[in-house]
């Protein structure tokens, strides 16, 4: 593996590697010193021509706890706001000694052009592109349910997959690549999953998916799911009235604190909460939700350094 750009390209075999190593990475978090000397001498550079907090801080933490040099290099107020293009800002990034670039993009596809060409040599990790896919995300997602999925069924993690998992992915899958790289990811794993959305917000060609839709949340919810990943409605991609108010998004398709009451009434104990953040409080997801003991949220924000660590290692360390 010299490149992560999709998780469409990973096996059973390559994706459980990752996870497992993440499992090793999670101890080091628990000890006094957090580091490892894995990465000395390594530069990673993370490229991010769109806004982010958690996913640029997580690489950020990641790499420095394997013991790499940092640049974070963001587009805006940089040499791309004068016309500079991709391939000579990555081949700058190369001549001062980038080992690995982290790239979150606006563009579909920029990772793997990147990656494609001879313009560097060093890894590139997809960190998010246009709508297409968000790689570590989805693998910092599957690391979370593998851990709740195995403490409900009693077994150890590591190792393990998610065959028989029932999870929903509900909201705005037509501008999610964090949908669409879960999608891959929890099929790949053995997880069976269902996409709940208004029908405005489902990409063309999505009946042809490996999974099930519904519009209907509340029967979805009743079927007793595992785990529902909720989605952030993307307001800065949408160009069109995409469902008529806030209100009646978060009525028909937000998990609100009656929806959570329900899980409750109807015995559901083990169905558990997910967000990619960020949040939008009261409108895809309510407070109490959000704050529920069931919710995982933390557990994804902790769980998405060590997996990026086990991925900058995977890379760079030489074992791949």
């Amino acid at each position: 593996m010299k490149h992560l750009l999709s998780t469409h390209d990973l096996g059973r075999e390559d994706a459980v590697r990752i996870l497992d190593t993440a499992e090793q990475m999670a101890a080091v978090g628990t000890r006094e010193i957090k580091k490892l000397p894995a990465l000395r001498g390594r530069t990673v550079v993370n490229l991010f021509y769109e806004d982010s907090t958690r996913t640029r801080i997580s690489f950020e933490a990641a790499a420095k706890r394997l013991s790499a040099d940092v640049i974070n290099f963001a587009a805006k107020g940089s040499s791309v706001s004068k016309g500079e293009s991709l391939k000579d800002t990555a081949q700058t990034l190369e001549a001062i000694g980038a080992d690995a670039v982290v790239l979150r993009h606006w563009a579909s596809g920029a990772p793997a052009r990147l990656a494609a060409t001879d313009w560097i040599n060093a890894a590139v990790v997809n960190a998010g592109d246009g709508t297409h896919e968000h790689p570590t995300q989805a693998l910092l997602d599957a690391f979370t349910l593998r851990r709740h999925w195995s403490r409900v069924r009693g077994i150890e993690s590591t190792g393990a997959d998610l065959d028989g998992m029932r999870v929903v992915i509900v909201g705005d899958v037509l501008h999610s690549r964090v949908a669409r790289s879960n999608l891959w990811l929890l099929r790949t794993l053995g997880a069976e999953v269902t996409l709940v959305a208004p029908p405005t917000l489902l990409p063309v060609g999505a009946d042809a998916w490996p999974c099930a839709i519904s519009f209907d949340l509340d029967e979805t919810l009743r079927t007793g799911p595992d785990a529902v990943m909720m989605l952030r409605v993307q307001a800065e991609r949408m160009n069109a009235a995409f469902f008529p108010s806030v209100a009646e998004y978060s009525r028909r398709w937000g998990f609100d604190d009656v929806r959570l009451a329900a899980l409750d009434e109807q015995g559901f104990e083990h169905t558990a909460i997910l967000h990619p953040g960020p949040m939008n409080r009261g409108f895809e997801i309510s407070s109490g939700a959000a704050d529920s003991k069931r919710a995982l949220v933390l557990e994804q924000v902790a769980n998405g350094v060590s997996v990026r660590m086990a991925v900058l290692y995977l890379l760079l360390s030489g074992d791949n």
